[in-house]
């Protein structure tokens, strides 16, 4: 992509107004911590102390939006604190240049290495920053910065306070995230319906087990309906997928085709009921079609083999579904071992060792973290001296508007400067407008920045332009309540917001670290993954005796961690103004689906394997062991742009298909996987035609 489209598409992309899901109790709720704030610092201080107050209540409401599986009390006070020191720390140091160009490059390099951690931790040390610039515009003093930085915190303890004295739908955002992945399972059966082979995002799966994770006190709290649908989910995708593959499951054509249609109609229903009962907190209703269709016709059975089973085993679980989830919803219960032991969410001390651990993996030149980290720990220093030599006042708006768009990738970057600046212009005309023709004085400003920040809490989710705008405009009358001047307002956030986004681009640019080189070692990383899963899997089928059921599962979860890992970078190498460098984007495409069609073979065959007294298999004893050696040698290969080579685990599978008289499921599972890995062989070929050849697998295009 040349850098002409790439900045078009960037640009397009941070323009994008979303539809999105509004929630007007939770802004009004936000709104008010601000308005307590201001008021209090109006009605007992000076307007000058109100406007400097009001970032750390409006800051924390702003963080408590973010998509976070943690406590919302726990996201206010938390940023509350980053504030205050950050506040404190720039009063100290405001009245020496040196000093705080030094502390400034310093504490945002921190800032930066936070996205390491997490995206609530990168926007959390974004907004320390962003007060630590707005800091060397007021008074310095030792007792004003302590007197400041109380505020600052103060603002966020009032946040938190309300939203435990004034809670807006409990676990709402885990009731969503449990409801979204059984929609999800939803809408696949009834692909599967049509397409045998459908493809399946597992993201919704992945996010409701991330929401699933609570603290020992929200253990004791939970409602029933979060604790079995979860799990239950998670059974029901591969026994769907199986009973509708035409090679393990039912045949493409006939009687038990039809009768696999009406079952996975029936079990989308269900599930539908279930997301909407969780959803909305209110009991399972299911219409009398779907029961009749779920129970055994009166001729008798009309699937046989691997897709009886599977129908069989459907049935109970959509049992289990329903009952678990058509509970009393005021009934608790404590947590599970399992939940106690896997889905424990760590209290905040405890996550210190943790995060020291992902800064440290990141301290390497090739880190996109640790590059963001020096290009906008940079960028705010070079910013605040470009601001100070402007002839403007208020010369911190340069380096402000740097640090808020920048982010460790390129796409976003660039669209969230775009979208500043566009918002920005908008935000400024508009308030500068109201302060031209009506003069408001501080009660009034008061009251229309508020009317800003409702706004912006109430349109969060729908793009960057939107808050960009509400974000503007509450900045030109909060200073206005100081009796700052509309027009040098106006003239100065539009004129140093572009410098700042210029800058921020223009680092990007001069320092980069792009994603599209780092594409091989992802794909490889997602192929070693999904091998440990199928290595896993098949290791069962080989020994059942030595059954370790954890081990598949921490080996799917892995895959589906490298499978995210891969299409994050794919989507981040899309917008950048690269070259493939030996991957593209249509063999990117091609082994994205090979690879999901590895996984979801794996995936078929964890649904039926062995009991445990069943007898050793030969074929998967000597095929997981020719897999292993295969999949260390390919790769390598992948990340050294080599040939990959099967035959060694092709002419294992032959053995085993001649000796092997039942052509049981293993058997055929291993035939498609090694038409998946044959595919993923093709894709990656520099040879003629190979970079543009179709994938030829039987499942076609596939997900996990």
């Amino acid at each position: 992509m040349t850098w002409l489209r790439a900045l078009k598409k960037t640009a397009r992309s941070g323009l994008t107004i979303e539809r999105a899901e509004l929630t007007p109790l939770i802004a009004v709720r936000g709104t008010v911590g601000v308005a307590l704030v201001i008021g209090l610092c109006l009605w007992r201080g000076t307007p000058t102390l109100a406007v400097s107050s009001a970032f750390g209540a409006f800051a924390a409401g702003t963080v408590t939006f973010q998509r976070s599986w943690r406590p919302r009390p726990v996201l206010a006070l938390a940023v509350a604190g980053g504030l205050a020191l950050s506040t404190f720390l720039g009063y100290l140091a405001a009245s020496h240049l040196l000093a705080f160009l030094l502390l400034l490059a310093g504490w945002t390099f921190l800032a930066g290495l936070a996205w390491a951690i997490g995206p609530i931790s990168g926007v959390v040390g974004t907004q320390t920053v962003s007060i630590m610039l707005v800091t060397v515009t007021l008074p310095t003093s030792v007792l004003g910065a302590l007197e400041h930085a109380a505020l600052i915190a103060f603002g966020g303890l009032i946040q938190a306070t309300l939203i435990i004295v004034f809670p807006v739908r409990p676990w709402g955002i885990q009731r969503d995230a449990l409801a979204d992945a059984l929609a999800a399972e939803a809408d696949y059966a009834r692909r599967l319906r049509h397409d045998p082979v459908a493809p399946f995002d597992p993201q919704p799966l992945m996010d409701a087990r991330l929401a699933s994770a609570v603290t020992p006190r929200q253990a004791k709290r939970r409602p029933v309906q979060l604790h079995g649908p979860r799990g239950i989910a998670e059974q029901i995708r591969p026994v769907l997928a199986s009973l509708a593959d035409p090679v393990v499951g039912a045949p493409l054509e006939g009687p038990e085709r039809d009768r696999t249609r009406d079952l996975l109609g029936a079990a989308a229903t269900v599930l539908d009921a279930v997301a909407h009962a969780i959803r909305h907190d209110r009991p399972v209703r299911l219409p009398p079609e779907a029961m009749a269709a779920l129970e055994v016709p009166p001729s008798g059975p009309v699937l046989q083999g691997a897709a009886r089973r599977s129908a069989y085993r459907l049935i109970a679980l959509l049992a289990d579904a329903v009952e678990s989830t058509d509970e009393p919803v005021e009934s608790t219960r404590p947590t599970t071992e399992e939940e106690r032991g896997h889905l424990l969410r760590p209290s905040v001390p405890r996550l210190i060792p943790g995060a020291l651990r992902s800064l440290h993996r990141e301290l390497r030149w090739s880190s996109r973290i640790l590059r963001h980290a020096v290009r906008v720990s940079a960028v705010a220093a070079v910013g605040y001296l470009l601001g100070t030599a402007l002839p403007f006042g208020h010369g911190y708006w340069v380096p402000l508007a740097s640090v808020m768009v920048m982010r460790p990738d390129f796409g976003q970057t660039y669209a969230r400067g775009v979208a500043r600046f566009c918002g920005t212009l908008v935000g400024v005309t508009v308030a500068g407008a109201l302060m031209a023709l009506f003069h408001p004085g501080a009660h009034v400003a008061a009251a229309l920045a508020l009317c800003c920040v409702l706004l912006m809490y109430l349109l969060m989710h729908t793009g960057v332009s939107v808050t960009s705008a509400c974000v503007a405009a509450y900045v030109v009358f909060l200073l206005g309540i100081a009796g700052a001047g509309w027009e040098q307002t106006v003239l100065e956030r539009l004129v140093l917001t572009l410098v700042g986004g210029l800058l921020a681009m223009a680092a990007y640019a001069l320092f980069p670290a792009w994603e599209t080189p780092r594409l091989r070692r992802r794909l490889a990383e997602w192929l070693e993954a999904n091998g440990r899963y199928a290595l896993a899997v098949f290791e069962l089928h080989a020994r059942p005796a030595e059954r370790r059921p954890r081990q598949v599962r921490d080996a799917l979860l892995d895959s589906r961690a490298a499978r995210a890992a891969w299409e994050e970078s794919e989507e981040r190498a899309e917008k950048e103004p690269v070259r493939h460098r030996g991957l593209s984007r249509s063999s990117a495409a091609a082994a994205t689906t090979a690879l999901a069609t590895m996984g979801r073979v794996a995936m078929i065959l964890e649904a039926h394997l062995p009991k445990k007294d069943a007898e050793p298999s030969v074929g998967a004893t000597a095929f997981a062991y020719e897999l292993r050696e295969s999949l260390e040698r390919a790769t390598q290969a992948v990340v050294d742009r080599e040939e990959l080579d099967w035959s060694e685990l092709r002419a294992v599978w032959e053995r085993w298909d001649a000796e092997d008289e039942s052509q049981g499921v293993a058997l055929r599972g291993a035939d498609l996987l090694l038409d998946a890995l044959d595919d993923l062989a093709h894709a990656l070929s520099r040879g003629p035609g190979g970079r543009n050849r179709a994938v030829r697998g039987r499942l076609g295009s596939s997900s996990r």
